[in-house]
Formats: structure tokens, C-alpha cells, sequence
């Protein structure tokens, strides 16, 4: 039988992960959670052999690109099929660009096709579970985040074939004369700290995962059909094997190899230069019935290295959490020795570590001299990668630390993303832009993107991805050429004789790699007059004017109304927390409606008119997801590293510490009053006498949990949090993620019977140290 489980804590050893599910198994048809943690959390699935349910309907994605000069337009094919006994609701969780305009959606059922309609959210959501219950196929399309989206089908019957089209289409801006298109394919797992109850719109949250190594259960398939307009110099994927066919100097088709079927768990990058290195510029025009619009391309200046650069003052914020365990923080660790090595002896740097807590490595920021950056670099090294992801107070923390007079700030985030505080994060930036600058580092196969791209867009710098270890070097030194040397700055957009509004954006930031100014906005009147922009560059004064004249509004250009509202909904979505603005939301809805798009308050709901199920019953399926390649199971919480010491009663991962336990010798906090300050970690960790061994078999010998408990076989993961005193005792003694009331305060009676611990020591001295224990029940 097809089984579901979720997990308990926040790193589940894997050979008790599968004992749990062997003895006590729980009918998928229902998805019941087992689980003491309400916390939401993605989860790992165990498949069995139940005939009657179909628990893997998803059969196949697609997707087909046209890629017109600077436009791609994208249909994406899911394929649903019902092998069981059991009429079936599918959920799936899919990924797509941050940038994505979702602009239609149909479903085929058979012969049939129902065209979907955009709809407010909830109103969509009331219409599909009516559907639903009426015994009506349906599918509805909802937007998660910008980049994730939950497909709903309902009643697909035994033997039915259900395939769901949605289209999309986004702009694409070349970046040093690359023009790159990203087809995401997996949504990664996240961590959140809130419960279903306290985050009802983050159900999606609570996903079921196969097991790292494991292929996608369905098969995945893309082609590209580039249109760019001039001759194409060459063209690659860097990401996947692909077949590439050269139509002509300026058209091409791409595929992938039938090797890459199971290519699923990666995002399919696919880039291309123009002969010459030459980026297009000029206009593109499109009149629709009652508003006009225009989108103007500038290519920018080369690049112009200055005389001289003014000192600049460097804050490395590292993700080393559960989700960054193995290949991301080696990727993390490469990149951040390239970055800090590069430091010139006039800048300064600080380094800010954070998983489900934070440490830093100084005070305050110190000067990049060989000793320093020789220590920065041990301390990144000798990461490991557990627990939580707590990207927002590790963002408040850097902040607040007092910066260098006169010196530039910049802010370097590096991170997979897998986090659910987008929002707070884009408004914390927000609004300290006038402190520093901000730069996003996405580091994994299949980030997240929305989060990457959009710290760097409320920040108004660049986002980097990086999927390939490889990459880390190279992506570390285009930083360093970016963010030194300006391509463009005080830019000015001048309109003469052509009557432009609603512009996007309405101010145009420093360009800081070779890349073109992109303006997108609408026109009142006749397409006639010039657009100029003027700037400083390093060689210069810049100027560079497009007569409008020359070009003509085309049927073809009908994607602008879409990028144009899209990106205004982006802009909205970004600069402002949406949940607490009615009237921000109305906007948002109103752009959702009026546009066709799907948005955080809009969605796509198609529903057949025949009713197909007429008892009714339907079993709810959510759709497996791989982890994305190169993350390893501890993204998923309920994932240990270590063996783990068993007992009939309880048992202590004495190898398990503190979700933000780093390491014990390098990394601390510098403060002036040790005997207040109570320390995440500290340069010798305090220790039970005789070591853990001994405080495992203290645990055993003196927890007795209640008869009935174990006779109900209640199993699961208690963390508890206390502090150890200077003199060894231990205070605030508590459960932070707990069972039961009987079980929790059975697990603190225990410990508060501890023998007195060896202390921490900082500088020598004993200081108060915060552990978090994970004491297993079983």
C-alpha cells in the first residue's frame, strides 16, 4: 500500500524514518499526518502496492518555447492518468519563472476541451470544490508564490486521460550579450516555522518528496524555437543534454536527448549569444482595443574599468541549513573563498552565518588583511549545513550592526532560498536601501528564484544563480567586475513628441552589469517622437535616442500588454506586505482580472459540464516531487545524519545539536559583557560529565513514560531548549517542539534532575550557552 507519513522533528534518522512507517501504516487514500510537529513541513512518501489508488497520476510534463527577439512564450502540457480503482483529486506543486505572466490555461478530457477562466481567488476555489462535489471534473490553477503554482484536478476517473495547457510568456534581458531562458522544473522543499493553523495559505507547503538520488516519477520534455531577429552566433544548455537543429543564421529548434527524460529535477537553462556579442535594441509597439503599449530596448555602454574605486565595506549573510547540507554549501563554501579572497586591503568584511539561529564572526566588520580572510575562510570551511531556515532575522541582525564611516555597504546574500518570508524579507530591504546594497546569490539546482531575483530587485542590484559547482569561481568574479564597475549611472529617460504613462519602472536604477535599459510603459496618441536616455558611463557622458517612427504596432507584439501588467502586479508584490493592504490587494486582483493573469489574488478554474462521478467519492493524491538534484535528504525535515542511539523508552541524538549549534571553536559572538550575554555557540561548548554517552543512558535510566502511551505507540521527536549556566547548571528549561503535555513535561522532569554540565567557555571565561536537545520517543 502507498503510504504517506510526516515527520517528526527536524532531522529524522532514515532507517527509523522507514521502521516508523512499517510499523504503524496509515491508508494514502486519506494522507493522515502522524505527526506530534504541526509545524508546516515537506515530507518524505513511501510507495507501496495498492491497486486500487493511483498515487503517481502525473504522467508527463512538456513544454514548448517560441522565442521571439527579446519574448518567449511558453505552453506547458501536464498529462494526468488514472491507473487505480479510485476516482482521484491530483494536487501538484510546479515551479515557473518569477517573471512569468500565466495568461491562459484550457483542460482536455477526452474530445472535450474546457477553456478555464480567470477568476478572484477564492470565488475560483468555491467554483472547483462545488465542481468537485457535484461529481464534475475540474481543474483549478492557483499562484503559491510568483514562481509556484498547485494544480488541482478533480474526479479523473479509472482509465481517464486528463492533460491541463497553461500559457505564459516573460521578457528576456541579455546580460553581458547572454540571452538566457529558464524553464524551472522543481519546486524545492521549504522550511516555515508556523503551524497549518497560524499559515493557512502555505498548506502547499506540506508536500510529500521521493528520496535524494531518486528519479522524477514522470517524464519531462522541452522544445525551443529561437526567432532572434539577428544572426545567432551559438547557442548551449547548461543544465541539460539537448539536440540543437540551426533553421537558418537567425533560427533555431532545441530539444532535449531522449536520455534526459527523467531530467525533471533540475531547471532547464538554455542560453545563446547574437553574432558579434551584439544585444538587439530598439521598439516594439502593440495597440490593443482601449490601451497602447510600448516596450523600448537601450544597449548599454561597454564597460570602462575607473581610475580609482572608493573603499567599500562587505556582509556576508551564508545559509547553512538543513536544505544547504552537501552540494549547495560546497558551492556556498567555493563561491565565499573566491569573493573573500579577492577582498583589496583597503576594504572590509564581516561574516554573518544563520540556519535555524545566527552567529557572526566579528563585532564589527574588520579589515580584509591575509590573517583575517585566512580565519574568515576556516570558519566557512569547516560548515556542515543542519536545521531551519531563519533567513529574516539573520537579515534584521545585519542590519542592525553598525556599519563603516565613509565606506560603500554591500550586503551579499547567499542562500538556496528555500524559505516562506519573501515578502517581509523584500520589505525589510525596501527599506534600507539608503544603508547598502543588496546581492543575491542563488546557490543550488533548482532555487528559489522568486526570492533570489526579488532581494535583488527591491535592492536594486543583480541576482546570480548558480546550479554547478563550477560556476562558483566564475560567478564570484563576474560579481567583483559588476558591483566595481559601474556600465551606467544618473540615468535619465527623456520622451519627445511621444505621450508615455505607467511607466515600469518609473525610475531606472544604475545599471551595473552590460545590460540594456529596458522600459516598458503605455502611450496615448500616435506612435511618432523619439525616447532618450542620457547617463554617466565610464568613458563618459551617454546619450542614445530610438525614433519611434521607425517602428509600427504589430499583432504580434500582443505579449507587451501582459509583461506590462505583470510586471506592475511584480512591482506591487514586491514593495509592499500585501496581506496587511485591502487596498493593494484590490489592485492586484483588478490588474489579475482585467489582464487574464494569475496572481496571488486571481486564478484559473476550467470545469466540464457533465457530471462523470455520481457517487461522489474521491481520493485526494498529492503528487510526489524529486528533490531537485545535488540536495540531499536533510532538506526534507525528519532527516538525520548519524546513527542514532536506541532505546524501548527514549533515546538522545547526542549528535544532533542545536538547530543553530555551528561550529563549536571558530565561531562566536565578541561582546564586552560575557556574564549577560547568552551565546547560540561558543568557543568550547559545554558538556555533560562523562560526555553524551553518559547523558543518553541518564535520559534511558531515569524517563518513564505512562503505560498507555506505549500501548497507544506514540512515537516521535521531542527538542528541548534549556541554557547552561556558568556554574553548570541548567535554567529555562522547555520544550520548543513537543509530543504530548504528558511526554513533554516527563522529558523536563528528567532533565532538570541533570548532574551540573562543564560549562562553555569564551576567551577562557564561563558564559551562558543555549543548547537544543532532541530526546526521541519510541
Amino acid at each position: 500500500m502507498k503510504q504517506f507519513i510526516r515527520n517528526y522533528g527536524t532531522k529524522i534518522l532514515k532507517g527509523i524514518l522507514y521502521l516508523m512507517f512499517l510499523q504503524k501504516s496509515m491508508p494514502a487514500c486519506t494522507q493522515q499526518e502522524m505527526v506530534a510537529d504541526k509545524t508546516l513541513s515537506p515530507y518524505f512518501v513511501v510507495l507501496g502496492n495498492d491497486e486500487q489508488t493511483d498515487q503517481l497520476p502525473l504522467k508527463s510534463t512538456s513544454a514548448e518555447v517560441n522565442i521571439a527577439g527579446v519574448i518567449a512564450d511558453v505552453k506547458i502540457r501536464q498529462t494526468y492518468k488514472n491507473e487505480g480503482k479510485n476516482v482521484l483529486e491530483a494536487i501538484y506543486v510546479f515551479p515557473a519563472s518569477a517573471r512569468a505572466a500565466v495568461y491562459d490555461m484550457k483542460m482536455n478530457i477526452g474530445e472535450r476541451e474546457i477553456i478555464a477562466v480567470v477568476m478572484e481567488k477564492q470565488a475560483a476555489r468555491q467554483t472547483y470544490e462545488e465542481a468537485k462535489q457535484q461529481g464534475k471534473t475540474a481543474s483549478l490553477l492557483e499562484q503559491m508564490r510568483p514562481n509556484v503554482f498547485q494544480m488541482n484536478v478533480a474526479n479523473i476517473l479509472p482509465g481517464d486521460i486528463i492533460e491541463v495547457e497553461l500559457s505564459y510568456t516573460e521578457m528576456l534581458v541579455p546580460v553581458n550579450s547572454v540571452y538566457e531562458f529558464v524553464f524551472p522544473t522543481v519546486v524545492g522543499p521549504r522550511y516555515s516555522n508556523q503551524t497549518a493553523e497560524e499559515n493557512q495559505a502555505d498548506q502547499w507547503i506540506a508536500n510529500p518528496y521521493t528520496e535524494q538520488g531518486t528519479k522524477p516519477a514522470y517524464s519531462f520534455t522541452i522544445k525551443a524555437n529561437i526567432s532572434a531577429g539577428m544572426s545567432i552566433k551559438d547557442i548551449r544548455s547548461t543544465s541539460h543534454e539537448v539536440d540543437i537543429k540551426y533553421l537558418n543564421s537567425s533560427q533555431a529548434a532545441v530539444s532535449l536527448k531522449p536520455t534526459e527524460a527523467s531530467g525533471g529535477n533540475r531547471d532547464f537553462i538554455l542560453q545563446y549569444r547574437l553574432a558579434g556579442n551584439e544585444i538587439e535594441s530598439g521598439i516594439l509597439l502593440f495597440e490593443d482595443k482601449d490601451e497602447k503599449y510600448f516596450l523600448a530596448m537601450f544597449q548599454p555602454p561597454k564597460q570602462v574599468k575607473p581610475e580609482s574605486i572608493p573603499p567599500r565595506e562587505y556582509i556576508f549573510i551564508v545559509d547553512v541549513s538543513g536544505s544547504m547540507n552537501g552540494f549547495p554549501l560546497e558551492i556556498s563554501k567555493k563561491l565565499l573563498r573566491d569573493l573573500i579572497s579577492g577582498l583589496r586591503n583597503t576594504d572590509k568584511f564581516n561574516v554573518l552565518l544563520f540556519a535555524g539561529g545566527n552567529s557572526v564572526l566579528f563585532e564589527n566588520s574588520i579589515p580584509a588583511t591575509a590573517e583575517n580572510i585566512s580565519r574568515a575562510i576556516r570558519l566557512i570551511d569547516q560548515q556542515q549545513g543542519g536545521g531551519g531556515t531563519e533567513l529574516l532575522p539573520a537579515l534584521q541582525r545585519a542590519l542592525a550592526m553598525k556599519g563603516t564611516e565613509n565606506y560603500s555597504r554591500t550586503f551579499v546574500i547567499a542562500t538556496d532560498g528555500y524559505v516562506s518570508v519573501e515578502k517581509e524579507s523584500f520589505d525589510l530591504i525596501r527599506n534600507n536601501l539608503g544603508n547598502a546594497n543588496f546581492f543575491a546569490f542563488g546557490i543550488g539546482t533548482s532555487v528559489n528564484r522568486y526570492i533570489i531575483e526579488g532581494m535583488a530587485h527591491v535592492g536594486q542590484g543583480e541576482p546570480f544563480i548558480i546550479t554547478d559547482p563550477n560556476e562558483a569561481s566564475g560567478a564570484a568574479n563576474r560579481f567583483k567586475q559588476y558591483i566595481s564597475n559601474p556600465v551606467l549611472t544618473k540615468i535619465r529617460t527623456l520622451y519627445q513628441g511621444f505621450e508615455a504613462y505607467d511607466l515600469q519602472p518609473d525610475n531606472v536604477p544604475d545599471v551595473l552589469a552590460e545590460r540594456p535599459v529596458v522600459i516598458i510603459g503605455k502611450y496615448k496618441g500616435a506612435a511618432q517622437g523619439q525616447i532618450s536616455v542620457t547617463g554617466i558611463s565610464g568613458s563618459g557622458t551617454y546619450r542614445k535616442t530610438l525614433n519611434i517612427s521607425e517602428y509600427r504596432p504589430l499583432a504580434a507584439n500582443s505579449a507587451l500588454k501582459y509583461l506590462w501588467a505583470r510586471e506592475k502586479i511584480r512591482l506591487l508584490a514586491d514593495y509592499t506586505r500585501v496581506d496587511a493592504n485591502d487596498e493593494l490587494k484590490k489592485s492586484i486582483t483588478d490588474l489579475g482580472l482585467k489582464y487574464n493573469l494569475l496572481t496571488d489574488y486571481t486564478s484559473f478554474v476550467a470545469v466540464d459540464s457533465e457530471v462523470r462521478n455520481k457517487g461522489g467519492n474521491i481520493t485526494t493524491v498529492k503528487q510526489p516531487l524529486p528533490l531537485p538534484e545535488g540536495v540531499s535528504n536533510y532538506a526534507v525535515s525528519g532527516y538525520a545524519a548519524t546513527p542514532q542511539f536506541r532505546s524501548s523508552k527514549a533515546r538522545v541524538d547526542a549528535m544532533e545539536l542545536a538547530e543553530a549549534n555551528y561550529d563549536a571553536e571558530t565561531l562566536y559572538f565578541e561582546k564586552k559583557d560575557d556574564t549577560e550575554q547568552v551565546y547560540i555557540t561558543a568557543q568550547v561548548m559545554p558538556e555533560y560529565p562523562g560526555g553524551m554517552e553518559a547523558f543518553r543512558k541518564f535520559i534511558t535510566d531515569n524517563l518513564k513514560l505512562k503505560e498507555e502511551i506505549i500501548r497507544q505507540g506514540i512515537k516521535g521527536k521531542v527538542y528541548v531548549q534549556f541554557v547552561v549556566d556558568t556554574d553548570g547548571s541548567l535554567t529555562d528549561i522547555k520544550v520548543i517542539r513537543g509530543i504530548s503535555s504528558n511526554i513533554d513535561n516527563e522529558i523536563i522532569r528528567v532533565i532538570k534532575l541533570s548532574p551540573r554540565w562543564k560549562p562553555g567557555k569564551q576567551e577562557g571565561k564561563p558564559v551562558k550557552v543555549k543548547m537544543v536537545i532532541p530526546v526521541e520517543v519510541k
